[in-house]
Order: structure tokens, then sequence, then C-alpha cells
């Protein structure tokens, strides 16, 4: 069974945390998020600007034993009318011994909307190489996958799909974005991902706020904590729990991700960040 470092990753935050966020605070009252099909289809950005640069560090649990995984960094930079992502993940020399990876993710996503215009993924895990490049045909429900093990030996692949499809980046960035000022805890949000050629509908539970969290490294922070839903199969065990705590803050950015994977544990930590929109006002205590 193979799970390698970015695939728990992006299992941990692209499918979850990336959903623990809420809408700024401004002096006005805010209206609640309307989840029809219409609306999940386009929202303005409040939450981040380009320059933002997010490092979390991944532990992986094993026999009892936290282990030193490896790291990985986000960015945004911004391209005319598209805000380009990328996220490159790494293993630890320390740790190549178990698993040696080399991550590259990139996602070009529409300014008015932040839906996916285009996503490559290029992962080098162990012996396993995968190139999946994505062209989004919103208006036609049509995902093209150029897809194989690399960009030369990739075949071309269209795929019929529903409204509001992201891939892994650009959906972090989407429900960043998304009110959660009037959700109450134990309400939903559902979200569209298409990856590994296939469509995932998925949900998160808002599980309302956590005063004085303490993360290693950072300090203490008001947090929002949220439970998604997870995939049973190679990284996820059938009814697994996760806890995702974010900033209660404007800029909405995962601190923390604990789950359970099929063999032992894992966490990723925000170790450092900077170009963030707002100042990290939830942040209480050293």
């Amino acid at each position: 069974m193979r799970i390698t470092m970015l695939k728990m990753f992006f299992g941990v935050l692209l499918f979850s945390a990336v959903t623990a966020f809420d809408f700024p605070r401004p002096q006005q009252e805010l209206p609640q998020q309307d989840f029809s099909e219409t609306s999940r289809c386009t929202i303005k950005n409040t939450a981040f600007q380009s320059g933002e640069e997010l490092t979390y560090k991944l532990y992986y649990n094993w026999n009892f034993i936290w282990l030193s995984a490896g790291e990985v960094t986000f960015k945004v930079t911004e391209l005319g009318s598209q805000y380009h992502l990328s996220a490159v993940g790494s293993t630890y020399s320390s740790y190549e011994w178990f698993f040696k990876v080399r991550d590259h993710y990139q996602a070009f996503i529409d300014k008015s909307s932040l839906l996916p215009v285009v996503s490559i993924r290029d992962v080098h895990e162990g012996g396993y190489r995968l190139y999946d490049k994505l062209t989004y045909d919103h208006s036609n429900k049509k995902v093209t996958s150029l897809r194989g093990k690399t960009k030369n030996e990739a075949k071309e692949t269209t795929y019929q799909v529903s409204d509001c499809m992201h891939d892994v980046l650009s959906i972090i960035y989407y429900v960043r974005n998304v009110n959660y000022d009037k959700m109450k805890s134990g309400e939903k949000i559902p979200v569209n991902i298409f990856i590994d050629k296939e469509q995932l509908p998925l949900q998160v539970t808002f599980k309302g706020k956590e005063k004085n969290k303490k993360i290693k490294g950072l300090g203490t922070f008001n947090t929002l904590k949220v439970s998604p839903q997870l995939v049973d199969g190679v990284v996820f065990k059938a009814d697994s729990q996760m806890s995702v705590y974010a900033t209660d803050d404007g800029n909405r950015i995962p601190l923390l991700i604990e789950s359970p994977v099929s063999v032992g544990s894992v966490k990723a930590v925000l170790k450092s960040y900077k170009g963030l929109k707002y100042d990290l006002s939830s942040k209480v205590g050293g």
C-alpha cells in the first residue's frame, strides 16, 4: 500500500482544512452564505493576496513514534485576470530512507470566480511518477486531462463533470472566502473536486470556534474548527474523523490538521507565513 507524504497532506489539508475558513469581518453585518448551485460557482476574493506564502511541516506517526516527514509550501502570484497558485512538497533527507517525495502542484484560477482554468500535478513519490494537466471548460461542464507517467507520455481524455468543479489547490482559496459568520455548529458546506479521473462531491461540517488553541512553534490562537468528510480508500480508514483548526481572523489560514490514516496518523502544522492580507489578529499569546 502506497501512502505518500503529499497524498496524505493533500488528503488532510486540501480535502479538509481548505474549508476551515470564514468571511472577513467588516463593520457591517454580512449576509448568510448561499450554497445554491449558482452562488457556489463564483465568489469574490477577500481573504488572500499575491505574495502570500505558507509553509507546513508534516509529521507521520508510526508505531507510536512521530517522524518529521517533510514540508509543503504554498504560494500565490497575480497574473493579470488570474492567480497562479503553487504547492511544492518534499520529504526531509532523514525521512527518505522510508519514502522520498518531490511533488509540484500548480493551478491557474480565474480572479472573478476562483474556479480553476488549468491545473498541473507533477509528482515523484518513491518509484511512482505522475503528470496530470487538467483544463476546465466550465460552460460545457467538461474537464480535459492530459495524463501519464511523464508529460511526454501523457494521453488526453475528456470527462463530463458537474458545475463548480475545483482542483486540489483552487478549492483551498475558494472556500477561504465562504461566509461562516452566521453558520451554526453542525452546519455543512458542499464542495466539488476533480482528481484522479473522477469528481468527488464532499461536505465539511463546521464545528464552531475554539479559543486559546496552542500551536507548536507559533503561539496561542483563537480558531475555527471543522470536520471534513473523508474519502475511504488508500489514505483514510472508514469512519475516520479529522480535526482542522484555522485562524479566526480575516486570513482564515489552517494552523493545525490532525487525522488518522490507513497506517498510523498524520498532522500538518503551520511552520511559517508571510505576505498575509491581514494582521494575524487571532493570535492571543506567544
